[in-house]
C-alpha cells in the first residue's frame, strides 16, 4: 500500500503561488509540494512540444517524491501539456495517479459571472494560441462569447517587481483597449494566468465600471475541494499534516524573494535537479 503523500502543485515559475496560496486557505488539512522549474521559465512563449516535455519532467518529478496528485498550476501547462499526459502518458507510467488543471475548473464556472454573455481572457501567448479557453468554455457555455488578447509583457513585471511601477501602466491600459476593442460589450475579465494576480489592482485602475476582474485561485481550490470529496481513493493517499514544501530548479535565494510576493509570507525553498528524471 501506497503511503499518503503530499499534493503536488506545479508552475513554470511563481505565479501558482499564488493559486497554493488559495487552495491552503481552503484546505488547510493536506500537506503540500511546490516546484517552480525556475531554470526554465516563462513557459509562455515556448512551443506545444517543449513545455509538454518539460511538464512532463516536472510530473514524474512529483510521482517521484509520491504524489497521487498533481496539480498544473500553470495555464501554459495546463494549455499545451495536460491533455497529453492525462491521455497518453498516466495510462502507461501511473494508472492510478493524476494531474489535473486549471482551465477547465475555471471554464465551467466562468459563464455564471457574466450578464451580457461576454467574457474576456487575458493570458500568455501560448495559452491564447492554443484556443484551450474558447474551447473549454464552449463545453459549458456554448452561448458565451470569449475574447482573448496575449500580454506577454505582463510576467516579466511581476516576476520582477515591476507590477507596480509605471511601465506596468502602460501594457495594462494597452492590453485593455486592445480586448475592449475586440468585445464592446465584455463584463468579465479573467486572469487567465497566474501571474496576473499581482497586477489585479492596476488593473482594476483601467477596468470600466461594472466589469468584474477574477483570478483563478479560489476556484481552483474550491474545485479542488469538490474533487477530493467525490475521489476518496485519491483523497486517502493525500498526507495530512498542515505542511509545506517549496522546490526550485534555479537559486533558491533568488526564488525565496519573489515567492514572498506571490505567496504572501516568506519561503524557504529547497533546490533540485530534474533533468536526472
Amino acid at each position: 500500500m501506497q503511503q499518503p503523500a503530499p499534493i503536488g502543485i506545479f508552475d513554470s515559475g511563481y505565479g501558482g503561488l499564488t493559486v497554493l496560496k488559495e487552495i491552503v486557505r481552503r484546505l488547510p488539512q493536506y500537506d503540500y509540494i511546490y516546484l517552480g522549474d525556475n531554470a526554465r521559465a516563462p513557459y509562455g512563449n515556448r512551443s506545444f512540444d517543449t513545455v509538454y516535455h518539460y511538464t512532463l519532467e516536472c510530473v514524474k518529478w512529483f510521482f517521484n517524491k509520491g504524489c497521487s496528485l498533481v496539480i498544473l498550476a500553470c495555464n501554459t501547462a495546463s494549455a499545451k501539456a495536460l491533455r497529453t499526459i492525462q491521455q497518453n502518458d498516466l495510462p502507461k507510467i501511473a494508472p492510478d495517479r493524476r494531474v489535473l488543471g486549471v482551465i477547465r475548473p475555471t471554464a465551467e464556472v466562468i459563464g455564471t459571472f457574466s450578464e451580457t454573455g461576454s467574457v474576456g481572457v487575458l493570458a500568455t501567448s501560448g495559452t491564447v494560441a492554443s484556443e484551450s479557453y474558447p474551447m473549454e468554455i464552449g463545453k459549458f457555455f456554448p452561448a458565451l462569447k470569449v475574447y482573448q488578447e496575449a500580454c506577454p509583457m505582463w510576467v516579466p513585471l511581476a516576476e520582477n517587481n515591476e507590477h507596480e511601477g509605471h511601465g506596468a501602466d502602460y501594457f495594462i491600459k494597452k492590453n485593455l483597449h486592445t480586448i475592449f476593442k475586440k468585445g464592446e460589450d465584455i463584463d468579465v475579465i479573467l486572469l487567465g494566468c497566474t501571474h496576473y494576480p499581482l497586477l489585479k489592482e492596476k488593473i482594476g485602475e483601467y477596468l470600466p465600471i461594472g466589469v468584474r476582474l477574477i483570478s483563478q485561485g479560489e476556484i481552483v481550490a474550491e474545485s479542488l475541494a469538490d474533487y477530493l470529496q467525490r475521489h476518496p481513493e485519491i483523497e486517502t493517499r493525500c498526507s495530512k499534516n498542515g505542511h509545506q514544501e517549496f522546490y526550485t530548479t534555479d537559486s533558491t535565494d533568488d526564488f525565496d524573494h519573489h515567492a514572498a510576493v506571490f505567496y504572501g509570507q516568506p519561503v524557504n525553498s529547497i533546490h533540485t535537479d530534474i533533468s536526472h528524471v
